[in-house]
């Protein structure tokens, strides 16, 4: 069950796009700047305030790979793995990242919070290869000792 606040914050960002299922996608997308995920429940819950069938809502959060149900961390890390990337070795610095987070193949965001790893198709910086993003910044260039420098410079800014 989600906190009263969530609904609270929701209702503004119905009235500011408006109670129309043309709404649907831009809703969506502020609640998941907001909260860096998508809740179900809250999904369910604008469906019904805007007019739209549950299952519609559901098979357009599906459909776009930019919306997440799953709570993601403060600092989004999308290691690209394209082929620029791939041939340049950024599985590795994957790797090392995942190591030092203590991520696995099924566990993608630390317990505090702090860091969701993921990888992606291609980011676009063929050219910088290889590169990963925190939060949309693109980090070029990257090596698994370089990416754990980062990781320990995010962590400092929390502090």
């Amino acid at each position: 069950m989600l906190d009263q606040s969530y609904y609270r914050k929701a209702d503004e960002i119905i009235e500011h796009y408006g109670r129309t299922a043309a709404s649907l996608i831009p809703i969506m997308q502020d609640i998941q700047a907001e909260y860096r995920y998508l809740p179900g429940e809250l999904l369910t819950y604008v469906a019904k305030e805007i007019g739209v069938k549950e299952a519609k809502a559901y098979s357009v959060a599906t459909f776009y790979e930019n919306f997440s149900f799953e709570p993601k961390g403060k600092y989004v890390i999308k290691v690209c793995d394209g082929t620029a990337c791939h041939v340049r070795k950024s599985m590795p610095v994957k790797e090392a990242l995942m190591k030092e987070l203590g991520l696995s193949n099924k566990k993608h965001t630390t317990d505090d919070m702090l860091f969701t790893v993921e990888t992606v198709s291609c980011l676009g910086a063929c050219g910088l290869a290889p590169t990963l993003t925190v939060n949309d910044e693109v980090h070029p260039k990257m090596t698994p000792e370089k990416a754990v420098e980062l990781l320990n410079k995010l962590r400092g800014e929390c502090v």
